[in-house]
């Protein structure tokens, strides 16, 4: 969602003038903050504080400060760090072209915080980051009270957009030459409870089906307690709604999970993957865990790992425990200290990390139908491979043979899975034979798109380092 909105904010201050700086030193930085840990805070705060010495040698130069962190620290920004230009919230992105010109104006810093929505983000101006890809909010806010999440408060109450404007921003994007969306909302499947159609995300889904030219579609996230067996019909009846599903489990206790306020508990969260895999097979599952939440027992971590080990995760974004001002978590007693929720951590991820590398192992000597992207492997430069996404979603490497013509990003090959690790999947085609490339309206687009940035088309030599869309992709571990 973040990445989305700094799309919107590309976009705005491009249609106010503004040109990217092309690794230049920029006459104007924003930061688009996240608060959901607290690490965000730290990394706000280091960087302006190399951005001061920076911007007090060259005058004119301005620093703007928005999203949650915004939100919530409001004035406390501009108190750390009184050379901030501008500050601005969750509510009001559209606002930042002219708070940044009343800051040059006035010569002094601009705050502006709403209470709600000013403007439904997707109606403002979007600089998309990559041309095959594309997210498409649903919904904005939550209307869940999870006490560890500090979302809420800061993003409001959940809005819905009505599925024509979805509809149509996605056939937009297609017509651009996209052929991947991904539908973004705090709770993708709550979509239409605000004008009272429970049943409007499994309809969506299948609304995307009848689209000509949309290949791909993925959203994220939904609330295991408000996941309905008609969304799980929609995925596995929709042709080009991909077999992966991301769905946070938090943790496997159901004590704890009632002391997060989940209102589900580990038999239905293990009841909706059975559903899903008795539809869908060889659908890829993610998840989002927290270790350590306050009044954790090793009983109820035992039991996060015996779910985790059931579940077959093929991938889980695991978090420690980061206590947020304001949330009814924060105040609760038994804060564990560090050196076990770290531990704790060790574990989860070490059994992850062992059942992801079983799964992926699963993969090899299958076909595989791969989305070419800009971004390429750390060791591409050694190993000569490209990069994609496969249809669930696992991150594939793969080698062109001798021969055989060069995908462009947004193309799409067809190639068989020869290794596997953890966290990706490698391709090395025997020959030509076991390669097959389909040139794509989302590479012709790519190729229109470098042409205009005075770029050069996709070719041996002209893969570029980009912004992967999509899940986010998993840290390496050491």
């Amino acid at each position: 969602m973040n990445v989305h909105d700094s799309e919107r904010i590309s976009g705005l201050l491009e249609g106010a003038g503004y040109v990217p700086s092309d690794g230049e030193l920029a006459d104007i930085v924003v930061f688009n903050t996240c608060a959901v840990r607290e690490n965000a805070d730290n990394k706000l705060y280091g960087n302006l504080g190399q951005l001061a010495p920076v911007k007090e040698k060259r005058p004119g130069m301005q620093i703007a400060v928005g999203g949650c962190l915004a939100q919530k620290d409001r004035d406390t920004i501009l108190r750390k760090a009184p050379w901030v230009d501008a500050v601005f919230g969750t509510h009001n992105i559209g606002s930042l072209p002219a708070l940044l010109e009343r800051a040059r104006h006035n010569a002094k810093a601009e705050l502006e915080i709403l209470e709600s929505l000013d403007v439904f983000p997707s109606t403002l101006p979007t600089k998309r980051d990559s041309v095959y890809s594309g997210w498409v909010s649903i919904s904005v806010g939550c209307n869940n009270t999870c006490t560890f999440c500090i979302v809420p408060s800061l993003r409001g109450k959940e809005r819905d957009r009505r599925p024509g404007e979805i509809l149509a921003e996605i056939r937009a994007l297609v017509d651009d030459g996209a052929i991947e969306v991904t539908l973004l909302g705090q709770n993708v499947n709550s979509y239409g409870v605000e004008f009272g159609d429970r049943g409007a995300f499994a309809k969506l889904l299948r609304a995307c089906g009848d689209i000509e030219g949309l290949e791909r579609v993925r959203f994220t996230s939904p609330h295991p307690a408000a996941f309905t067996d008609d969304v799980i019909e929609a995925m596995a009846e929709t042709p080009n709604v991909m077999p992966q599903l991301h769905m946070p489990l938090q943790s496997g206790s159901d004590k704890v999970l009632k002391d997060m306020r989940r209102s589900y508990r580990s038999k239905k969260f293990l009841g909706i993957l059975d559903r899903v895999r008795e539809r869908m097979p060889h659908a890829a599952i993610s998840t989002d865990i927290i270790v350590g939440f306050p009044g954790e027992t090793e009983e109820d971590f035992a039991a996060t790992l015996d779910v985790v080990e059931q579940s077959r995760f093929a991938n889980a974004f695991t978090f420690q425990y980061s206590k947020r001002p304001g949330t009814p978590a924060a105040e609760l007693a038994d804060q564990l200290p560090k050196a076990v929720v770290q531990e704790r951590y060790e574990r989860l991820t070490a059994l992850q990390d062992r059942i992801a590398a079983e799964e992926n192992a699963k993969q090899v000597g299958t076909t595989v139908e791969v989305m070419v992207t800009a971004a390429s492997g750390r060791k591409s430069g050694e190993t000569g491979r490209l990069s994609g996404r496969s249809r669930d979603q696992r991150l594939v490497h793969f080698s062109v043979p001798d021969g055989a013509p060069v995908p462009r990003p947004g193309d799409l090959v067809t190639v068989p899975v020869t290794a596997a690790a953890a966290f990706h999947l490698i391709s090395d085609p025997a020959g030509p034979a076991d390669y097959s490339l389909r040139r794509s309206r989302a590479g012709d687009a790519w190729d229109r798109s470098q042409a205009e940035s005075c770029g050069v088309p996709a070719g041996p030599a002209g893969t570029r380092t980009g912004v992967s869309l999509g899940m986010p992709a998993l840290p390496p571990r050491s």
